[in-house]
């Protein structure tokens, strides 16, 4: 029993210390998009062989941000309840949550997430692209949205048009709530049946 417990502390103190390089990863990253490990590990206050006993290398580390931004954002996603209410309103509070967590996470607009492949990129976003198809299929089945486009490319093109506002913020060309409103216009431009 008195070594299970030290074994049980050595994992929670490694799994904090994760934490800490992870939660040093997204701040810094937000602001330095090409930031070394090494600064990571000043950021997070730990020495570099810690960030290394954790991740192997900076594609590891950056591998690792993906996944928890994936995570919340999939989170905010099923928080959102995209499947209540009418599909309009439902995708302006898809658009205004991820703008959200963009805001909160400015590494989603930094560029220091981009993918080394379209396969990856695609990867990243299937729970995210799944959850949106969804809704464009609702609102299509409603009439909200227009039948006559095929529900992956509208899928595809809103998913686009986030990356896009976010490129134009990250690169300083609009403001934050330019592009947000930009982005809502644009989205709802493309989806809705034309009167």
């Amino acid at each position: 029993m008195s070594k299970e417990i030290p074994a049980r502390r050595r994992r929670s103190d490694a799994e904090r210390s994760r934490r800490v390089v992870l939660d040093a990863a997204v701040r810094l990253l937000g602001d330095r998009p090409d930031a070394s490990l090494e600064q990571i590990a000043t950021e997070a206050g730990v020495s570099r062989q810690t960030v290394y006993a954790h991740f192997a290398s900076r594609a590891e580390l950056i591998e690792s941000v993906v996944t928890r931004m994936s995570d919340e954002t999939v989170a905010m996603l099923d928080a959102a309840e995209l499947g209540s209410g009418g599909a309009t309103e439902a995708m302006e509070r898809f658009l205004a949550r991820c703008w959200e967590l963009m805001r909160q996470h400015p590494v989603l607009l930094s560029g220091a997430l981009e993918s080394r492949s379209a396969e990856q990129d695609r990867d990243r976003h299937a729970s995210i692209a799944g959850r949106v198809e969804e809704l464009v299929r609702r609102g299509q089945a409603a009439g909200e949205f227009d039948p006559e486009v095929d529900p992956a490319w509208l899928t595809s093109a809103v998913l686009a048009l986030g990356h896009a506002a976010g490129g134009a913020v990250g690169a300083g060309r609009m403001s934050s709530g330019d592009a947000a409103e930009a982005l809502r216009r644009s989205v709802l431009r493309l989806t809705l049946v034309a009167d």
